[in-house]
């Protein structure tokens, strides 16, 4: 009898101290949730971040962020599940400095793939996790004023600067933010396809980073997160750099520090803060529950890219 009381009376012990541990982590992220309050944070979840579907995790994270008080707003990719139906459906996949040249079978597929199936998963995850979500692109209300991406490009034989068409491939003009606006009024979480409408009507490939900027921007919102699939930026020792200021990320571009991929996700973050967004964040969207953990902890978890 003696040795039952003992053994309840530790596992009294054990449940108190996960309930002390649950409860210094609930004060330690208050202080953090009332700076958020009612305050915009825009959320780009790269098709990189979600290879294996849409996480639980990140749909917990994105509720929550709601019920606290926070007003977000998710942009979401799908370079490889684009990729992945294109070779599918055996259209062949052409790049030119990273950019998919989108011609007009690709872009049918295109908006298929971003506005359909992963515009929806997200939405259906965000929902089941008890939020209230609504899947839009940018076509949905004019959300996303589209012009055609033009690239200049060196021509290796004339040594000439010529013109690359890339086809329906875009870049935002102008976003309507009264749109998200009146939904986010209405309760619900937007969750945007990087799909945009031009001046005739056509459709327009944009690229998923390009348009979280453009949207925080638009939103003035306190903070852009861009999830992807490393840990941020990494320093010539290949060490995270937890902060940078706008003039450290330019110097680490020049140096080549900064390079590959990593360079549009920089632009688009310095472009954001400079145009009023507070700061933007590099995560690495496959860390559990890696928003809250920026959000609502004073050490954060990826690379943070401020004005100063």
């Amino acid at each position: 009898m003696a040795l039952q009381d003992d053994i309840s009376q530790d596992r009294n012990l054990r449940i108190m101290a996960r309930w002390r541990s649950t409860a210094r982590v609930l004060v330690e992220a208050l202080p953090y949730i009332l700076h958020y309050d009612a305050k915009t944070v825009v959320v780009k979840y790269g098709g990189n971040a979600m290879v294996e579907g849409v996480t639980e995790d990140f749909a917990q994270d994105i509720v929550l962020m709601k019920q606290t008080g926070i007003e977000p707003v998710v942009v979401h990719g799908g370079g490889p599940q684009i990729g992945d139906m294109l070779k599918r459906l055996s259209i062949e996949s052409t790049f030119i400095d990273g950019l998919r040249v989108t011609d007009q079978a690709a872009i049918d597929i295109v908006e298929m793939v971003l506005t359909g199936s992963i515009n929806k998963q997200i939405v259906s995850g965000i929902n089941a996790a008890g939020g209230r979500a609504v899947g839009i692109s940018g076509k949905d209300g004019n959300l996303i004023l589209a012009k055609k991406l033009e690239r200049m490009k060196i021509d290796p034989q004339t040594l000439e600067s010529r013109k690359v068409d890339l086809g329906f491939v875009g870049e935002p003009d102008k976003i309507n933010p009264e749109v998200l606006r009146r939904i986010m009024e209405s309760d619900l979480i937007p969750v945007i396809a990087p799909v945009g409408v031009g001046p005739k009507g056509e459709t327009f490939n944009i690229n998923a980073d390009t348009v979280s900027g453009a949207v925080a921007s638009a939103m003035q919102a306190e903070r852009l997160i861009l999830l992807t699939d490393v840990e941020g930026v990494l320093d010539q020792d290949r060490k995270l750099i937890p902060k940078l200021s706008v003039a450290d990320c330019r110097e680490l571009i020049r140096s080549g520090t900064i390079r590959g991929g990593m360079i549009p996700k920089i632009e688009t973050a310095i472009e954001a803060v400079e145009a009023g967004v507070k700061a933007a964040v590099i995560l690495d969207g496959r860390i559990p529950h890696v928003v809250l953990l920026e959000l609502f902890t004073e050490h954060g978890a990826g690379t943070l890219i401020t004005r100063e």
